[in-house]
């Protein structure tokens, strides 16, 4: 038995699997990453919807005075929940599209819990529907994504509803993912909804 004829790896075999592996590694580790923060994120959205509700019965606490307008009052108790005015930035949806008119905001305030809300009242309430208002759960920083980071509410006059609460599971799931718009994902996800 000769055992002086084994042969180990060449250094060019041994550089073609680093390689391999290497670009497995790109390929995998930002997606994790990616899917990571964005359970964060919703973690984040999850985390606020009592502060939400609150917001709205001190809104309706209002109601007795004489003088009271929706507007008026919302805005009033908004003022408190925020730390100073930012400027606008752009927002996009899931799919890479730029939001519709109803879904783009002008008015940015940063909160003290260091997320970015914006919101509309109607000067006419449509329906019930007095307004919209999306929240920024990290900010400005980015993504800066419906669906990802961003979410949003109707507003109406005795509560606060996550967007696509009223559609089904199976509109909201596919709102939800890279072809959609990521409007639905704020209820999705408060429902248990997955990462897609």
């Amino acid at each position: 038995m000769n055992f002086n004829n084994k042969k180990g790896f060449t250094i060019v075999e041994v550089s073609i699997l680093f390689v391999i592996f290497l670009i497995v590694a790109f390929l995998v580790v930002p997606l994790s990453l990616d899917n990571s923060k964005q359970e964060k994120d919703i973690s984040r959205w999850r985390g606020v919807q009592n502060d939400f509700q609150n917001i709205i019965y001190s809104v309706n606490i209002q109601k007795s005075d004489d003088n009271f307008v929706f507007a008026d009052a919302f805005n009033l108790v908004m003022n408190g929940e925020v730390q100073a005015d930012i400027d606008p930035y752009k927002i996009t949806y899931y799919n890479g599209a730029l939001p519709d008119e109803e879904y783009k905001f002008n008015d940015f305030k940063y909160t003290n819990g260091k997320a970015t809300v914006a919101y509309k009242i109607y000067e006419t309430p449509q329906s019930d529907l007095y307004g919209v208002m999306m929240y920024d759960v990290n900010g400005f920083m980015g993504p800066n994504t419906w669906g990802k980071d961003v979410f949003g509410y109707n507003i109406y006059s005795d509560r606060l509803e996550p967007f696509c609460r009223q559609d089904s599971l199976q509109k909201q799931k596919q709102d939800c993912s890279r072809t959609g718009t990521g409007l639905c994902c704020s209820n999705y996800y408060l429902i248990g909804g997955n990462i897609n």
